[in-house]
């Protein structure tokens, strides 16, 4: 049953009792300001797949208007927003009035960096991300939540919450999450509703407009200049279509690019009649990451590693970078359960995947471990040392910046949704239960093991699916556009062969 609370005080006693009865379990917070969507029930989606409790905030943030804005009249649906979320599985709704998140005494502001207000939306919108931050910062220090989840079409906003997630030390992971589209194109607003029908279908030139741009980059042009051109020329044929600004810029700095190098946030603003639009894509220029999830079992090490070589990229090892830090912990006399040691050991050490041939070469703190992390001692505790979430945290950023320059394949549970959400390719590796098993008992008697069934090893496959799907860390999730490969009656090469086609038919043959 669905909650509605409209106070603090009411919010901080339900959480407090909540985490009181359940102290592992994940929070997740989608603040919103009503007049929900598809968009926002997209994000609330992802939040409920990730999280134990879900809550919703609906607060129309009267600081993030300018004094010409549309605060008056912007959608307030409460009872159609609080149908909706109850649709999507929401636990809580704070939907607080003005002056309880604003009493008449608070003076206090959060003022973001400043270079990363005064382009884009922020050049004709004083005021308003010192609004966003402030009403962010209130909502993360009154839910506490693990994740925090916010739409990309809002990417300026996403950049300065990010930034002050990173400067305040919250230990809050933000979601980025896709931008939900109409058939047209359009990206789903809760401004829509102003519009016309002939206004929506003028709209939908600005999504038309960045794929022209896009596909400038495409060929080959990294001039932000000439892809601006290109994407102005494309607005220009709507007449009623007034722009106020297309840029290129770095994504989490915001600053303005020449050239694009790597990746850039190519973005555009626009009033459709009355109403202001905004709208982005994501230009990337590097090599294609390949993500690779699925549960135990299901041959993912393997494959992983000989779609690596038959493509020419580096398989990123992700399981020798957890050995890594066991063999260091070990190795420095820390206790397996000194979690505060192990946190500190892992956030200052330095990892390398070093190339070379079949087996790439594992360096930690410029010490090759590549045969010691396969020692019984180290395999024996790496599970102990991989649950935890601190380590789970470093790693996952070690990963990423591995995957900056792009050109790698990794497997796991979560790499194409949590590790890399924006690989160009993901994969889903699985086979059924009896499948697993069988070539789970097939190792066993090749190790001269018999004294265990097929339905003893069924059975705990199923067991460790389970744990895996409800792990509070890193659980096993099939990204919405991963690829399924099942493989039940597949040989390894028939499996290679499989995911080699759709590196082809998704990556070069778009190219």
């Amino acid at each position: 049953m669905i909650r509605l609370l409209t106070s603090v005080a009411a919010l901080r006693c339900y959480l407090r009792g909540y985490r009181t009865q359940n102290p592992d379990k994940l929070v997740g917070l989608v603040p919103t300001m009503g007049g929900l969507h598809l968009g926002h029930l997209s994000l609330i989606q992802r939040a409920r797949s990730e999280n134990s409790l879900v809550v919703v905030s609906i607060f129309v943030n009267p600081i993030q208007f300018g004094p010409q804005e549309d605060f008056q009249k912007y959608p307030r649906l409460l009872e159609a927003d609080l149908q909706q979320c109850e649709q999507a599985g929401v636990d809580v709704v704070f939907a607080p009035e003005v002056g309880e998140m604003y009493p008449s005494s608070m003076q206090t502001m959060v003022i973001p960096l400043a270079s990363m207000m005064s382009g884009l939306c922020g050049a004709s919108r004083p005021g308003h991300f010192q609004g966003v931050a402030t009403v962010v910062a209130k909502l993360f220090n009154l839910v506490q939540p693990d994740r925090a989840y916010f739409g990309q079409k809002d990417a300026q906003q996403i950049a300065i919450i990010q930034r002050l997630v990173q400067d305040l030390n919250w230990p809050i992971e933000i979601i980025p999450c896709p931008i939900i589209r109409e058939s047209s194109g359009l990206a789903y607003s809760s401004r829509n509703q102003y519009l016309t029908q002939d206004e929506k279908q003028q709209a939908a030139v600005l999504y038309r407009a960045l794929r022209r741009g896009q596909e400038h980059f495409q060929q080959g042009c990294s001039v932000a200049t000439e892809i601006k051109q290109i994407v102005q020329a494309e607005l220009d044929t709507e007449p009623g279509v007034q722009v106020e600004y297309i840029d290129l810029v770095e994504p989490e700095t915001l600053i303005p690019l020449t050239t694009l190098d790597t990746t850039g946030l190519l973005a555009v603003a626009a009033r459709v009649g009355t109403t202001r639009l905004i709208d982005n894509l994501i230009l990337r220029h590097r090599q294609p990451i390949i993500a690779i999830d699925g549960p135990a079992g299901a041959g993912k090490s393997t494959v992983t590693r000989q779609i690596a070589e038959a493509l020419g990229l580096l398989y990123l090892d992700t399981g020798a970078m957890y050995r890594a830090v066991t063999w260091l912990v070990l190795q420095s006399g820390i206790e397996i359960d000194d979690q505060p040691a192990i946190a500190e050991i892992v956030s200052q050490c330095q990892i390398e995947l070093i190339p070379d041939g079949e087996q790439p070469r594992t360096v930690i703190n410029s010490q090759d471990v590549t045969e010691a992390i396969r020692s019984l001692e180290v395999t024996a505790n790496v599970s102990a040392i991989a649950s935890q979430g601190a380590v789970r945290q470093a790693l996952v950023k070690k990963q990423q910046a591995f995957g900056r320059q792009g050109g790698i394949v990794a497997e796991g549970r979560d790499i194409g949704t949590t590790v890399f959400p924006d690989a160009e390719l993901k994969i889903f590796l699985t086979a059924s239960v009896q499948e697993r098993a069988k070539r789970r008992l097939l190792e066993l008697h090749a190790k001269g093991q018999t004294d265990i069934t097929q339905e003893q090893l069924e059975q705990d496959i199923a067991q460790r699916d389970h744990l895996d799907s409800n792990r509070a860390i890193s659980p096993l999730r099939k990204a919405v556009d991963a690829v399924e490969i099942q493989t039940d009656n597949l040989t390894i090469d028939d499996v290679i062969q499989r995911a080699v086609s759709l590196y082809r038919e998704t990556i070069i043959n778009k190219t």
